[in-house]
């Protein structure tokens, strides 16, 4: 269905590459540097990661071929209405979690699939549901784990994912940072 496109995943995540790797699509990784991640500061919650996936993929504009398709995106973790992105260091990293435990949020990942003819820009949310998380297991996780590179200052695939996540609603694959089966489906009818 896609043997027409070059298809460039525009992420420097390993976790991202993994995800696509699984939809056993042909696929290059091609990362502009120094793209800004801002967001209007009137943008509703739901609408930052599509708004920042969609500017990710503007910056390639000017440097696609015919058939290349740029694949980029952006995932941020919601509390209430704060936005919770990648924690500055460690004490912002211990911040939230504290602030996550014992309560869900909101894990929304927005795409941008991008050719020099079409764009479509979408969003899946999954709710996560933390445990009440010890302050000794958040200190353990963010020494040993370092998740200064992960929106909410986890990553549901590691430690603090195996003890602290007690339901989720919606896609795993998501949290991890890229919703697959929504992308396998939207690149079916692109």
């Amino acid at each position: 269905m896609l043997e027409n496109y070059h298809i460039i995943l525009a992420s420097n995540s390993p976790r991202r590459r993994q995800l696509l790797s699984g939809l056993d699509l042909d696929f290059e990784v091609k990362v502009l540097p120094d793209i800004e991640e801002n967001y209007p500061d009137h943008l509703k919650t739901q609408d930052i990661p599509v708004y920042i996936a969609t500017e990710k993929a503007a910056a390639y504009q000017d440097l696609m071929a015919e058939h290349d398709l740029i694949i980029t995106a952006d995932t941020v973790v919601v509390l209430g209405d704060e936005v919770l992105g990648k924690p500055v260091d460690a004490e912002d990293a211990k911040r939230m979690l504290r602030a996550l435990s014992g309560k869900t949020h909101q894990v929304i990942t927005g795409v941008c699939l991008m050719t020099r003819q079409r764009r479509r820009s979408f969003a899946v949310t999954t709710d996560v549901t933390f445990k009440d998380l010890k302050e000794e297991e958040i200190t353990y996780y963010v020494e040993k784990y370092q998740p200064m590179d992960k929106a909410g200052a986890y990553g549901i695939q590691e430690w603090i994912g195996y003890i602290g996540v007690t339901s989720l609603n919606g896609s795993y694959f998501n949290v991890m940072g890229l919703p697959v089966q929504r992308i396998y489906n939207e690149l079916k009818v692109f």
